[in-house]
């Protein structure tokens, strides 16, 4: 199993310095990756109409893309995931270029992984329509990877055109790897349908196992299996100790995930030094 970090961006100021010290003593440490969430805005928790959401305009979040170019440029050996882009809100040849971009950077290491969001607030923003994000998504998991992967592409769909263009250059692998998060039953059949890997948001696999019976049957009707998709759980350094954390990798790993990301998010960590010690600890027990 290849396990690797959360990038933990709201309890990070704008230091670039900081991050380069964390990426490089995870990537001492033996980690395999980093992830980044996403989020363009934050709301007014004041705003008219109120606001429910576990995140404010008050919390930081870093751009994946950006970061991900930086950390790559200061690094060796890792890898990079969104987790999760929130791709209907975004225009999609410039993800695509962006994406591509970043698996030159850090040399074919990168995964996209994407989602549709819950901050209505955001897609009102960017100007998108929150109602249909949905199919738009399919619409662009499609066309990413005919950009990826052909120097020309000309595309007609509903919320794309493209008249005989392509990226140039092309990421190093064709097509990047892309990954959905997310639960809802919708999100587990565009998965079984068009999705590289899962990007679940439950702590352990007994809490995941329903709706890992349930992706199997929307697998199996596009004749394929969870051996055919990777599979990576975020685990909460918070909620675990080195006896406990070995046991969750376990019984995650004989449920088919292929790779673990570590949070460290939410213990109270004020600075960057914090969190590295919390990745060593978590390292000293859990990785070779």
């Amino acid at each position: 199993m290849n396990i690797g970090v959360v990038f933990p961006q709201t309890e990070f100021s704008a230091d670039a310095a900081a991050y380069r010290d964390y990426a490089q003593a995870v990537e001492a440490l033996g980690y395999t990756h980093i992830l980044a969430y996403d989020h363009i805005l934050g709301a007014n928790p004041d705003r008219p109409g109120g606001w429910r959401g576990p995140y404010t305009y008050q919390d930081s979040f870093h751009e994946p893309f950006t970061l991900f170019s930086y950390l790559a440029g200061v690094t060796e050996r890792l890898g990079f995931v969104t987790g999760v882009i929130i791709l209907p809100q975004r225009e999609t040849t410039l993800v695509a270029k962006q994406a591509a971009m970043v698996d030159i950077l850090c040399r074919g290491r990168f995964r996209l992984g994407i989602g549709t969001g819950w901050n209505e607030v955001e897609y009102i923003a960017t100007g998108n329509d929150f109602r249909q994000r949905g199919r738009k998504s399919d619409e662009q998991i499609e066309l990413l990877r005919e950009l990826w992967t052909k120097p020309l592409v000309t595309f007609q769909g509903q919320w794309h055109h493209i008249p005989d263009a392509g990226l140039n250059p092309l990421p190093i692998q064709q097509p990047i790897p892309i990954w959905l998060g997310g639960h809802a039953e919708a999100v587990l059949a565009r998965i079984a349908r068009k999705g590289d890997g899962w990007l679940p948001g439950f702590r352990t696999a007994d809490a995941a196992a329903p709706t890992l019976d349930l992706l199997d049957q929307y697998l199996a009707e596009q004749g394929r299996s969870r051996a055919d998709i990777g599979i990576e759980p975020r685990l909460a350094y918070k909620d675990g100790s080195p006896e406990s954390w070995g046991q969750i990798l376990t019984d995650w790993q004989a449920a088919g995930a292929t790779h673990a990301s570590l949070n460290t998010m939410g213990c109270g960590f004020t600075t960057v030094a914090e969190h590295i010690t919390a990745v060593e600890k978590f390292a000293a027990a859990n990785l070779p």
